[in-house]
């Protein structure tokens, strides 16, 4: 595995703004964010996730992807407790240039080692549109489980014990 987690300092907030204002890796924001998905006021919302986010697992992870062969910064990833689900909502993103490398798998492989192994989470859970056909693959093939379909958004979950077994 090429990739390691990396637990961001508050001078590495060059690379999430990089990415948040990338219009071709946060193609998949734009219901929420239009026209292109891009995050406003990004370094502010950087310094509000350094505040709220870093070392405050395990209700809240964040960190990101770093190549280990010349330390670039490739993605991120997150998770955070929902109490009114009663389980741990995640998310990953892997900067546009850097995509189909294997990089989506291979953060996803380290997120649940962080958050089962290591935090001890009972679940995680991930969303997004029916239409992200390399989201929901990736997904699965680390072993989530479809558990349905709300407002055209496919449900994803995989437990602790399931990924222990």
């Amino acid at each position: 595995m090429d990739l390691e987690l990396y637990i961001p300092q508050r001078d590495d907030g060059w690379f999430y703004v990089k990415m948040m204002s990338d219009p071709k890796t946060m193609s998949y924001n734009a219901p929420w964010f239009p026209p292109d998905g891009c995050i406003p006021n990004t370094e502010e919302e950087w310094n509000d996730l350094c505040d709220g986010w870093l070392n405050h697992e395990p209700e809240r992870f964040y960190a990101f992807l770093k190549r280990k062969s010349d330390g670039v910064f490739v993605g991120d990833v997150n998770y955070h407790y929902n109490p009114e689900r009663d389980w741990y909502d995640m998310g990953i993103v892997i900067y546009a240039p850097e995509r189909g490398k294997g990089y989506g798998k291979q953060g996803l492989r380290l997120l649940l080692e962080k958050a089962f192994r290591i935090d001890g989470i009972s679940r995680l859970h991930n969303d997004f549109e029916i239409s992200r056909d390399a989201a929901y693959r990736i997904h699965k093939s680390v072993g989530f489980k479809e558990i349905g379909i709300e407002n055209g958004c496919i449900q994803l979950e995989l437990t602790r014990e399931e990924y222990l077994s």
